[in-house]
């Protein structure tokens, strides 16, 4: 049964943002549900993540083949296990390694060539609205570096950023600027920044908060001035379950603040999760202290077959940002999603917002 429409109750969220994976078998099967089911609610839109790439960065553990050393292991109850730490030249011949192996790539660029070609094919049948851009949505190589062992990673991380910033150049260059929405996927930084000092997210750098702003500062500036860029901010979904439960949204404002305020350019959108139990005005009322010179701001406030948790959520958000506009999501993801739950959560998308334009 589709959810009722609150748009003909007043005010409501206008749009609705896809985070980046979707629980669908391809990438064509992706666009033409999601077309289908958020009509004039899409300004941007991903290729669902399909495949390998469903469990956000585990895929990436093939661009360090030349060097399995320096991937973190684990034991048989997957706890992670130290080695012992790693000299210089050690240090040097993983790196050297896998700069001269030929095979090291992220296959970001690769991926998004391939989606787009379907985007780009549904777009022109008139069956994608020629306003909805291709999002191709990033790990920040922090994410990327958890899987890789601690004593490798400050000498890894500069060869890795470059790595993937050769994927987003080639992007750059082959997608038509005009089509394309880079995100920024910031997820182990909370985890930094909260304290949780999981072997996964320990950091090797400090200031942490310094050091984050500056990394993801730099990578927003990466993207070419006239292709849009957004921040997708988490606490992430391991079993369905943040690594830590904020407070409220006082450090998901602080950094996109940060982070809008360092970067030589405007960030285009930021997506903010909500935990599903917060329907409280103390969670929001840091949206308040949200400065962004045009961004849109978009809020996880939508969880599956939840519409009247949804809508409690919605009226917490409004009050807090006191009438400045802002759109739907989920809170994460949704590659772990179990496929029968993408109904729920496109249909109460869909009855919470209004559409663009109206």
């Amino acid at each position: 049964m589709s959810a009722p429409n609150d748009v003909e109750n007043g005010p409501v969220p206008v749009g609705v943002h896809m985070v980046g994976s979707v629980p669908l078998p391809s990438a064509s099967d992706v666009f033409t549900t999601l077309s289908d089911a958020l009509p004039g609610r899409l300004q941007r839109m991903p290729d669902g993540e399909t495949g390998s790439r469903q469990q956000f960065v585990v895929f990436q553990r093939e661009v360090f083949a030349a060097a399995p050393q320096v991937l973190r292991q684990y034991d048989s109850s997957f706890n992670s296990v130290n080695g012992p730490v790693p000299s210089q030249s050690e240090l040097d011949a993983a790196v050297e390694a896998i700069q001269q192996s030929g095979t090291a790539s992220t296959h970001y660029d690769t991926n998004a060539f391939e989606s787009y070609k379907s985007f780009k094919s549904l777009q022109d049948a008139g069956k994608i609205p020629s306003t909805v851009k291709f999002q191709v949505s990033l790990p920040t190589p922090i994410n990327v570096l958890c899987i890789v062992a601690e004593g490798y990673q400050a000498a890894v991380e500069p060869l890795y950023e470059e790595l993937l910033l050769d994927a987003l150049r080639n992007i750059q260059s082959t997608i038509p600027h005009e089509s394309l929405s880079i995100q920024w996927d910031v997820a182990a930084e909370f985890a930094m920044l909260e304290g949780v000092f999981w072997p996964h997210f320990k950091p090797w750098f400090s200031p942490i908060r310094e050091g984050i702003i500056e990394r993801v500062s730099r990578l927003v500036d990466a993207v070419d001035p006239d292709v849009d860029v957004g921040l997708h901010l988490c606490y992430g979904d391991i079993g369905h379950r943040h690594f830590f439960e904020p407070a409220d949204t006082a450090k998901l404002v602080d950094i996109a603040n940060a982070v809008e305020a360092r970067a030589s350019r405007s960030l285009t959108y930021v997506h903010m999760p909500v935990p599903q139990q917060r329907t409280d005005a103390a969670y929001f009322a840091p949206l308040q202290d949200l400065k962004l010179a045009s961004g849109s701001l978009f809020l996880g406030l939508v969880h599956y077959n939840d519409i009247e948790g949804t809508r409690q959520r919605i009226a917490a958000a409004t009050g807090a940002l006191k009438g400045s506009q802002y759109g739907v999501a989920t809170e994460c993801g949704m590659g772990r999603t179990p496929p029968e739950q993408l109904s729920s959560i496109l249909e109460i998308s869909a009855a919470v917002t209004g559409v663009y334009g109206n």
